[in-house]
């Protein structure tokens, strides 16, 4: 078991209750990285369910978790024939934090009737620019979990030369040896830098509502990201991600409403 598998274990107590402890190791600025809790929580609706992956999932971040002992609740809500829907809450302290839909079904990895390109050619992994590493002592445990190249215009805001736009793109894989699976792509969707870092803002900006998809099972090797917001207003922005695998198929979608971080 990778340290990854083990930081997203969940532990069955009863047919609807299971056990998880909230892994250090993948905290943004304080509090835990919203990918990593629904890959957790996933843990718990795929052990219960007849079918093996989890296809769509919408989350609400009712408030951010601490690290620690936790546990997931599950709410069968339908099985039919081809998919399984449950309501799946995050619970610490008695009090819920994470209210999620989910629903599950079994991918059989048949080509795809038909399907788009990647929105952008990507220079090669070798020309894409990781961040610095955090210094000792930094909230930014996640950043040790992972391996983040960025396309370098998109990452210019870390330098001081935004592009303007909201936009973030990058290949993605873990740290550790570890082949993507669904649980390494509900992660995926929500490792990039907040798309709105390029528009020019700065400062935590917590994810309110996160619905993604899994399309397919992914290859081995990297992962690419492409992020792109739609609209700043108001104090929130959306962000939008694609994943595609190292052999060119489209895996998982995602779209988030999120706070205006306030640097």
């Amino acid at each position: 078991m990778t340290k990854f598998d083990e930081a997203t274990q969940a532990v069955r107590v009863d047919v609807t209750t299971y056990d998880v402890c909230l892994d250090p190791g993948y905290v943004v600025g304080g509090p835990l990285n919203g990918g990593y809790l629904m890959a957790v929580m996933l843990r718990a609706a795929v052990d219960a369910s007849p079918y093996e992956h989890p296809v769509s999932t919408s989350a609400q971040f009712l408030r951010a978790p601490a690290t620690g002992p936790a546990q997931v609740r599950l709410e069968p809500l339908k099985t039919g024939r081809t998919a399984a829907m449950a309501r799946v809450t995050l619970v610490q302290d008695g009090a819920a934090y994470i209210e999620a839909l989910v629903t599950t079904a079994t991918l059989t990895g048949e080509p795809p009737g038909w399907t788009a390109g990647p929105p952008v050619a990507m220079p090669p992994p070798e020309e894409c620019l990781p961040l610095p590493e955090p210094k000792p002592g930094s909230n930014m445990t996640l950043n040790a979990r992972m391996d983040l190249r960025f396309d370098p215009p998109t990452v210019g805001w870390f330098t001081g030369t935004p592009t303007g736009r909201p936009e973030s793109r990058a290949y993605f894989r873990l740290s550790e040896p570890q082949d993507p699976d669904p649980y390494v792509l509900a992660m995926a969707v929500d490792v990039l830098p907040p798309v709105v870092f390029s528009a020019g803002y700065r400062g935590w900006a917590p994810t309110v509502e996160l619905t993604w998809h899994l399309r397919a099972l992914p290859a081995p090797g990297w992962l690419t990201l492409f992020g792109q917001g739609r609209l700043v207003r108001d104090g929130w922005f959306d962000e939008e991600v694609e994943v595609w695998d190292a052999a060119g198929n489209l895996v998982a979608q995602a779209r988030q409403l999120a706070r205006l971080g306030r640097g």
